[in-house]
């Protein structure tokens, strides 16, 4: 075998072993988004019980009023939720473009998950005050609210804030990810039913603070949800750029097998022209 030809079989090979790690990456990034949407529902469940206690608190406050919002002309925050790996075509610039768009229509301060979302941010010269990778898993997500939570509220504390909001992008889209952004503070008491009940509920706290507690127990379930729709959506779009990937190796691994059979071809060729060309040249008798 020429050298050629041996150098056309180690690239198919190599193509080949690219198209099985593409594969592989392919089949985690799917299970992974539909192991995310599965929590989703249990997310949801736990944000309507709060969501229940808040009501019943504001029922059983005065006059079943629901606390003022905080002044305006505070402090803006933003809370960005990127992706930790790569593989997933624009994803983070989409989430950032958004973010952007914050900053242009008035001052914020940057609460930034995710490395690769931070790598982007500092390209771009995007400030930001606390940072967080993201989580790889599901089963780490109620964690990583956590942390949000506990930083956005000691961010916070003793601070008049006029806006908090969380971006991030949601799953279930064709072509690309949709990107949205949530409002958390002011708080929005006044989708919660306030039902009366015969029966005042047991308070052992303030109702100011059982109030505050539920608050931010909701917005760490709201948190909760956004990072798990974030997650779907990534691994949705790391799905589109393998599946992308896998086209462009399969090209490739025709292209290289339509060179390899042309390279044969000649060599082929070129070995029967130098048969038949010794095969004409005259034999002259030996002298005796």
């Amino acid at each position: 075998m020429s050298g050629k030809l041996a150098e056309i079989e180690a690239r198919s090979a190599t193509a080949r072993q690219l198209d099985a790690v593409i594969g592989a990456m392919r089949g985690i990034a799917a299970a992974r988004a539909r192991e995310a949407q599965r929590r989703l529902p249990g997310i949801r469940s736990s944000a309507a019980t709060v969501g229940a206690a808040i009501g019943a608190a504001l029922a059983h406050g005065r006059a079943g009023e629901a606390p003022a919002s905080p002044p305006a002309h505070g402090a803006r925050i933003v809370i960005a939720l990127c992706s930790e790996q790569g593989f997933v075509g624009s994803f983070n610039e989409r989430v950032l473009d958004r973010v952007k768009a914050c900053f242009d229509r008035a001052p914020c301060e940057l609460l930034l998950v995710g490395t690769r979302g931070e790598i982007v941010a500092s390209e771009r010269h995007l400030p930001f005050v606390w940072y967080a990778p993201a989580a790889a898993h599901a089963d780490d997500m109620s964690s990583l609210a956590g942390r949000i939570t506990d930083a956005l509220y000691g961010h916070i504390e003793n601070r008049a804030v006029d806006r908090v909001s969380v971006v991030h992008a949601l799953p279930g889209v064709a072509s690309s990810s949709d990107v949205v952004e949530r409002r958390l503070i002011p708080f929005d008491f006044s989708r919660f039913r306030m039902d009366g009940h015969a029966q005042p509920p047991l308070l052992t706290l303030p109702a100011e603070s059982l109030l505050a507690g539920l608050v931010e127990a909701y917005v760490f379930v709201e948190i909760c949800e956004a990072l798990m729709l974030s997650f779907a959506a990534e691994n949705e779009a790391r799905v589109r750029a393998m599946l992308a990937a896998r086209a462009n190796v399969k090209d490739t691994l025709d292209e290289l097998t339509q060179n390899y059979r042309r390279v044969r071809q000649d060599e082929i060729t070129a070995d029967i022209a130098e048969l038949a060309t010794a095969a004409m040249q005259p034999v002259w008798p030996t002298p005796g």
